[in-house]
């Protein structure tokens, strides 16, 4: 019989682990140490010279365990684990998504580089990119999803720092736009501006897809980067990062790594662990649930504008990238509210199951405003031309029954200021409810 190839959710039970290891215990202990004993003194020289370089690994060798800032059980276990969803050879976990992202910029780029990024970003990584790299004299670069491989590598040109290009860093879905930038063009723009003697990488911030729905690997990304805290994690309960690559970009990251001292703590990993378990039917649920919101919202005559995956435009150039580099469209949505902030406010205030907080990706749901929360410390021209606007609400849709999560935001728009709502009579009850409809489903359309 051949060999039997598992499905990475199968192996997120016992992959890496070895109970003889740890007397026997089903699920890996919680290894809180920071120091390892070594046998001899001469395998502690061993485990040292790999760990600093000072020699190649011998066939089948791997390192062994040394101190916690390097390596310890739980963390390897979960690096190990994450590696089978994105077909990486490494990975390498931090204490939070912007640990992982900040140290994958400060290994990639130095003073007199060059980053190239996608607008929008993330608040903390735009940030960054504008307040603390310049302080190094690495300059950012933005361009927005709708420019062209020939029009980026144009503005480089006429810039004349396009042989300063070290990194091009992408988010793509875009937080908080689901904005999408094709990675296979970003790294034909990295292959461009490289020479013999630099490589331009290619980052690509996947957190909104989680390592479910996307795989930036594939698709000519070096390095994936996720906060970890997120769909990874799951359950709001704890703050992680992860970067994920080939044996030789991870060594550089995992060397960093070690002497900034920004690994993840063992107890972190441990939680890691138990939540990858759930990964996939976790996210899966989310996705189901997000694709029945987005199109209420999407027929709501107080919702302006929907941006969501599952209804982009198939004759759109955006729903090509979708098609190419996704298997489905997620869970996080972001709409335009008629009106502007205080209609946004009213909104938010008005929620009752949803939890009125940033971050995403976990169990329950969660609604914010960007433009004042997640992005508030981004410049107010370039916001204005991200689509971060006053009017634009995300929600991270959870694991809560769909009709429950529908009724909590027909409520919340119901007490929204009268608004001018000529252009959109469409009703729910005529668009999509199903002609066996639910009594909450009733009172959900009447609501609205």
């Amino acid at each position: 019989m051949n060999k039997h190839q598992y499905f990475p959710e199968s192996l997120m039970m016992s992959y890496g682990y070895k109970p003889e290891l740890s007397e026997g215990a089903l699920k890996p202990p919680v290894f809180q140490t920071s120091t390892f004993v070594f046998k001899t003194a001469e395998e502690g020289k061993a485990f040292f010279e790999l760990a600093y370089g000072l020699r190649a690994k011998e066939q089948n060798e791997e390192l062994g365990l040394i101190y916690s800032r390097i390596n310890n059980p739980n963390l390897e276990i979960l690096e190990n684990r994450l590696c089978l969803w994105d077909e990486a050879d490494d990975c390498a976990v931090f204490e939070s998504g912007m640990s992982a992202i900040s140290t994958v910029l400060l290994e990639f780029l130095k003073p007199g580089d060059v980053v190239l990024y996608s607008s929008p970003v993330y608040g903390g990584t735009d940030h960054f990119i504008h307040h603390l790299l310049p302080k190094i004299g690495v300059e950012g670069i933005g361009f927005k999803p709708s420019q062209s491989k020939a029009e980026i590598i144009e503005v480089m040109e006429q810039s004349g720092k396009a042989d300063r290009v070290a990194l091009i860093y992408i988010e793509t879905p875009a937080n908080p736009t689901n904005a999408l930038i094709d990675i296979n063009c970003c790294k034909e723009i990295a292959e461009y501006f490289s020479t013999a003697d630099k490589a331009v990488k290619v980052a690509v911030d996947n957190t909104y897809m989680g390592p479910l729905w996307s795989h930036p690997l594939k698709h000519g990304a070096d390095i994936v980067i996720y906060s970890a805290t997120k769909y990874i994690g799951g359950h709001s309960d704890l703050i992680a990062g992860a970067v994920l690559g080939n044996a030789e970009t991870m060594l550089r990251v995992k060397t960093l790594r070690t002497f900034l001292g920004n690994m993840a703590s063992p107890h972190t990993c441990w939680l890691l662990l138990r939540s990858l378990e759930t990964l996939k039917v976790r996210m899966e649920q989310q996705m189901r649930n997000a694709e029945k919101v987005a199109h209420f919202l999407d027929q709501h005559p107080k919702v302006e504008k929907v941006y969501y995956l599952g209804l982009l435009k198939e004759e759109s150039a955006a729903y090509k990238i979708y098609k190419r580099q996704y298997t489905a469209p997620g869970a996080m949505i972001s709409f335009d509210i008629c009106g502007g902030e205080k209609e946004a406010f009213q909104f938010l205030n008005n929620l009752k199951m949803f939890k009125l907080a940033v971050s995403l990706g976990s169990t329950e749901g969660l609604a914010q405003h960007p433009a004042t929360m997640t992005h508030a410390g981004v410049d107010p021209t370039s916001k204005k031309e991200m689509g971060v606007t006053e009017k634009l609400i995300r929600l991270s849709i959870g694991i809560e029954h769909f009709e429950d999560i529908i009724w909590d935001i027909g409520q919340a728009l119901e007490k929204v200021s009268a608004i001018d709502i000529a252009n959109k009579k469409t009703t729910y009850n005529q668009v999509f409810m199903p002609k066996t409809a639910s009594l909450k489903e009733v009172r959900i359309a009447e609501m609205v």
